[in-house]
């Protein structure tokens, strides 16, 4: 069975991705490897490196619509070597798992794109349409000079991607149960609350700031921001630091200064979150500071276009009938969907992301690639 399954291109070629240590933002060449498979099916290939992170952009054809793969050979730190049960950037096959730092996020799914290509243009030659790659080095790691900075070249250079599928894992217990229609946005605040500091056994003397805040923040917990939709799960604001005091168990601290993050719904508009949580630290007359950070914006694609090719070809491929999500962090999606009408993101089961042993089923690897494959025969055909 194992020999039989080593010779699927599409596991050769991830398996040839996961040997190259690609740890973000180093490409480490995996790129190279993808232009000299995409080059000769017709596809121009654009390299653009900013800052130490390497970005493809490939397309093949000229017209529309335009359907693009998206994704990122970059990966993870593979933290202790020592507790892999092989090396983590040697792909390794055991027990009808493909091991390595890469396997599931997102290397076999950059093979099975690419090898779903050469099968769909083999087929369909002259295809309507055109097909586009854009794949980064920076998507694992601070995001500022992959994806969105393609985004922008494409935008100034007029290419206006119609449909766009991200490679992401996103099954959770077998191959196509899930796939992400949106993303939650990701709003952050850090907020440092003055008081006045001072001896316990004076507190007239002082002003204690945890005291102020706690009414406003329990507020803050308490409030119902939005109703969540049809596709989304209501906005949720969460405490993730809080620190305040010196340290000695008699003093009032001057300060306390905490981090909390909105993950927001399209049902919410980053600056009305905003203007909310003002008013209500305003109404607790608070002496305070608020920076905000604004990661991504949300994204939705409703069902019809995109939606139905990908799910027509799981259910085609696999027998079954996908669930659409907008559950779980940020990604790439929430850049291309400024220049992109439809994304969705399709790929491999994402229980071992990011964590000793990261692996794929082999039995899921092939189906992938023909998830893909059909979909573009769905789309452009």
């Amino acid at each position: 069975m194992t020999a039989v399954l080593q010779q699927s291109p599409t596991l050769a070629l991830a398996m040839d991705l996961i040997a190259l240590p690609s740890v973000t933002p180093d490409d480490h060449g995996c790129q190279q490897r993808l232009i000299a498979l995409l080059a000769p099916l017709g596809f121009i290939c654009d390299t653009i490196v900013a800052n130490g992170v390497t970005n493809l952009w490939a397309r093949r054809g000229t017209q529309s619509p335009l359907f693009v793969f998206a994704g990122h050979t970059d990966v993870v730190p593979s933290g202790p070597a020592a507790q892999w049960g092989s090396a983590p950037f040697v792909p390794t096959l055991r027990d009808g798992k493909l091991y390595g730092r890469g396997a599931a996020d997102m290397k076999t799914s950059l093979a099975a794109m690419v090898v779903a290509c050469q099968e769909f243009v083999a087929n369909h030659a002259d295809h309507r349409g055109s097909i586009g790659f854009l794949i980064t080095s920076d998507e694992e790691g601070a995001a500022q000079d992959g994806t969105a900075l393609v985004c922008q070249h494409l935008e100034q250079r007029g290419e206006h991607p119609d449909y766009c599928l991200v490679g992401e894992p996103t099954a959770h217990a077998t191959l196509g149960d899930t796939i992400k229609n949106g993303r939650r946005g990701s709003l952050g605040g850090h907020l440092t609350i003055n008081g006045v500091q001072g001896h316990v056994a004076y507190p007239q003397l002082a002003r204690n700031p945890i005291h102020q805040a706690a009414p406003a923040l329990a507020e803050l917990v308490a409030e119902r921001w939005d109703q969540g939709n049809a596709y989304y799960l209501p906005t949720s604001w969460q405490i993730s630091n809080i620190n305040g005091g010196t340290g000695a168990n008699n003093v009032i601290p001057g300060a306390v200064v905490l981090d909390f993050n909105f993950r927001f719904s399209t049902a919410s508009a980053p600056d009305e979150l905003r203007q909310r949580v003002h008013a209500i630290l305003d109404r607790h007359g608070l002496d305070y500071t608020l920076d905000w950070t604004l990661s991504g914006l949300p994204f939705l694609t409703a069902r019809g276009g995109l939606v139905d090719a990908v799910a027509a070809a799981i259910e085609a491929e696999l027998g079954l009938r996908t669930e659409l999500s907008t559950s779980g962090g940020t990604s790439d999606g929430r850049f291309i969907a400024r220049i992109c009408p439809q994304v969705i993101e399709c790929g491999p089961p994402n229980a071992s992301i990011h964590k000793i042993d990261e692996h794929i089923e082999v039995r899921f690897i092939d189906p992938l690639k023909n998830i893909y494959r059909r979909t573009l025969e769905n789309l452009l055909a």
